[in-house]
């Protein structure tokens, strides 16, 4: 058990949770704990219906519990699924997908028959999809994944087997779209019995089915025997046979429950206790290093500062600001002290690392004395002799601010930071009413043309991603073009190109590139990490502790 070095504070604050938990920790584990995995969602749970999956809690739980045609490794290679295969034909507009005959949806009494009056199940065809996707567009159920099917034209099934999809042009990250849990199979029967109440009574066909939800309190999902995939030794997956979800609400409690062995996971680093688990460098602390795991990686996901370049506000409008910015501040320090460590220094383009496109040569680097001559000379060219700039952002992100804000004025750049709540601040950056704000950018979909879609002119906010309002008429060619290009590695090299066109204009100061980080208990096995930060436990195995 890990001995928490917890201040006086924090135990007189968090004193009654901690009685609690040693109390809870004290009694003997089961026999049978190494059989169930057990994590907390501080963020709550919404929905359990995949057609609502939006927020990565929902996604998460979604995942257990039902499949689409196709899915990613963790390596970010789409792979079958309920799909065995598939072949792309018409110029890469029709993709027509043969799906396995052994996927069976979680047992239920609607699909018993006159010969099985108990709980029985039924085979999954491509009428299902039919359904599936049909219910994804339908403006009834509002579905905010109804954008993934924007580009296609029509889909049908050719038989029971056979599901085709249709697009209005070609589109190479399509793949990669329907990989989200939007584009999973539900049943007709299923939905249509339970009606808006499909959300708390999930039929999947997953690796786990639904067991008991008392919202905001505990989600329990069992083992499906049913499940279709197995491993690399044939073994049926998965080997855990339950996983328990908690709600408590905020990371410092979280943090304390894993401490304390009583969940076996802990995602991303959180300022409550970053300092109590990390070195500076982004090491384990010795206090922890017998009992916990951390796995990182690469995320897709970069923070960044836009500027909104219809502004009327001569700084925005210089070029040499804006450059002067990006070099201004050190994006190495700034890991160091506000992150621990974790995350990558942005010194590249707007595409995160872990994404082809990435060219780490293409950004700017710290160059204090630039950007002070950068300065000095926007302030002669324009006769303003005490340049300003407001920087929006939330309470989140208010010390990365700061810290930029400090460096900054060495510049002889003055910097206003402005706190609002994160849903005014969405609403302002969407219609143009800031001209200098913190962002970020999580990928919908693993292709950089998701992240390049921001710059693309016909995008503009508030009717697209476009924040910045940048137009680049070589960028907006290049962009159209990516679409038609079917070889990855000539997409790539116009992706880079793209990237560099964007950042030699610097409508944006890229911050960081992410990193997802994982804390497990060392009887924790096959854990992953992806750059999506999906959470796959078909393959988790946990060993009993002595």
């Amino acid at each position: 058990m890990l001995k928490l070095r917890l201040s006086l504070f924090n135990r007189l604050r968090y004193g009654s949770l901690f009685f609690i938990i040693l109390s809870c920790s004290s009694k003997e584990s089961s026999q049978l704990d190494h059989l169930v995995f057990r994590y907390n969602e501080h963020k709550n749970i919404g929905s359990l219906d995949p057609a609502f999956s939006k927020d990565l809690a929902d996604i998460w739980a979604t995942h257990q519990l039902f499949n689409g045609l196709v899915q990613m490794d963790d390596q970010l290679n789409v792979k079958p699924s309920i799909a065995k295969n598939w072949t792309i034909t018409d110029s890469a507009k029709t993709y027509t997908f043969t799906l396995r005959n052994d996927v069976k949806f979680h047992k239920h009494e609607l699909f018993a028959t006159s010969s099985n009056s108990q709980d029985s199940t039924r085979i999954v065809n491509a009428s299902d999809f039919e359904y599936s996707f049909n219910r994804l567009k339908d403006k009834t159920i509002a579905s905010p994944g109804s954008w993934v099917l924007n580009k296609v034209e029509d889909f049908s099934a050719i038989n029971d087997s056979t599901f085709q999809i249709k697009l209005k042009q070609p589109f190479p990250a399509f793949l990669g779209l329907l990989t989200m849990k939007y584009c999973s199979v539900v049943s007709k029967e299923i939905v249509e019995h339970y009606g808006n109440d499909f959300r708390a009574h999930p039929i999947g066909t997953g690796p786990f089915k639904f067991k008991r939800w008392e919202e905001n309190l505990k989600l329990v999902f069992r083992r499906n025997e049913h499940y279709f995939e197995t491993d690399a030794h044939e073994q049926q997956l998965p080997y855990l046979e339950a996983i328990a979800i908690t709600f408590l609400p905020d990371k410092q409690s979280e943090f304390l429950q894993f401490a304390q062995g009583n969940i076996d996971f802990v995602s991303g680093l959180d300022g409550s206790y970053k300092d109590e688990i990390l070195t500076a460098e982004g090491k384990l602390r010795a206090t922890y290093a017998d009992d916990v795991k951390m796995i990182r990686g690469p995320y897709l996901n970069t923070e960044y500062l836009a500027f909104f370049m219809a502004s009327e506000v001569n700084e925005i409008q210089a070029l040499k600001l804006r450059k002067a910015i990006n070099v201004g501040f050190d994006r190495n320090k700034m890991m160091t002290y506000l992150r621990n460590g974790i995350g990558i220094p942005a010194n590249g383009g707007f595409i995160p690392k872990g994404l082809p496109g990435f060219d780490a040569s293409i950004g700017f680097k710290y160059q204090p004395e630039l950007a002070k001559q950068l300065v000095s000379e926007f302030k002669t060219e324009t006769g303003i002799k005490n340049p300003e700039i407001t920087l929006t952002t939330t309470s989140n992100y208010l010390s990365f601010c700061e810290f930029i804000q400090r460096e900054l004025q060495k510049t002889g750049l003055i910097v206003n930071v402005d706190v609002i709540p994160p849903s005014s601040l969405k609403d302002a950056k969407a219609n143009g009413q800031v001209d200098f704000f913190r962002a970020s950018w999580i990928a919908d979909y693993p292709d950089a043309e998701n992240y390049l879609s921001l710059y693309y002119s016909k995008n503009f906010a508030p009717n697209g991603p476009n924040y910045t309002h940048f137009k680049n008429s070589k960028f907006d060619q290049m962009y159209e073009a990516a679409y038609l290009e079917t070889n990855p590695d000539l997409r790539a090299k116009l992706y880079t190109k793209m990237d560099s066109l964007i950042m030699n204009s610097a409508p944006i100061v890229p911050l960081f590139y992410d990193e997802v980080v994982r804390f497990t208990r060392q009887n924790v096995n096959g854990l992953g990490i992806n750059a999506t930060n999906l959470l796959e436990l078909k393959s988790v195995r946990k060993t009993k502790i002595q």
